[in-house]
């Protein structure tokens, strides 16, 4: 599902990405994820003045079976192409700087088109070669690609 400033992909009523446009600037603050996401992505836009109360995060045991990821590409544009759970590619999409995408569930793969710096948020500790099985992806004349 697509709006101009957001998108979800799903495969098999299963969701494998959420990307927000660089463009999304609603007011006020909007949590994209499921409460029950190990990874929540929400957006805010706020007036000068508006107080965000201190706090700190009380300590609350979660467990986390699958590494979720959230990409912020600062420069530059990213290829993305999406595979499900049994490696079979899906379709790809292409982001660029200012956009922001959640890796919820499914494979993935990169091609960087244009020099690309970026953030990646993801659960820790790092497990290593542990953390992701990795496949052969397609090839270029097999791209399917969403704009």
């Amino acid at each position: 599902m697509m709006n101009e400033f957001t998108e979800t992909i799903v495969h098999k009523n299963e969701l494998l990405a959420l990307i927000i446009y660089r463009d999304f600037n609603k007011k006020g603050l909007h949590f994209f994820t499921p409460n029950d996401f190990s990874q929540q992505l929400a957006y805010m836009r706020h007036p000068p003045g508006k107080i965000i109360q201190a706090h700190v995060h009380n300590p609350i045991q979660r467990e986390v079976y699958y590494t979720q990821e959230v990409l912020f590409i600062k420069r530059g544009k990213l290829r993305i192409d999406f595979y499900d759970g049994q490696q079979n590619y899906l379709e790809s999409r292409m982001l660029k700087a200012g956009d922001v995408i959640l890796l919820a569930t499914g494979g993935h793969g990169f091609v960087v088109l244009e020099e690309l710096e970026m953030i990646e948020i993801k659960q820790g500790p790092y497990a290593g070669e542990a953390d992701k099985t990795k496949f052969t992806g397609i090839t270029e004349d097999h791209v399917k690609l969403k704009e």
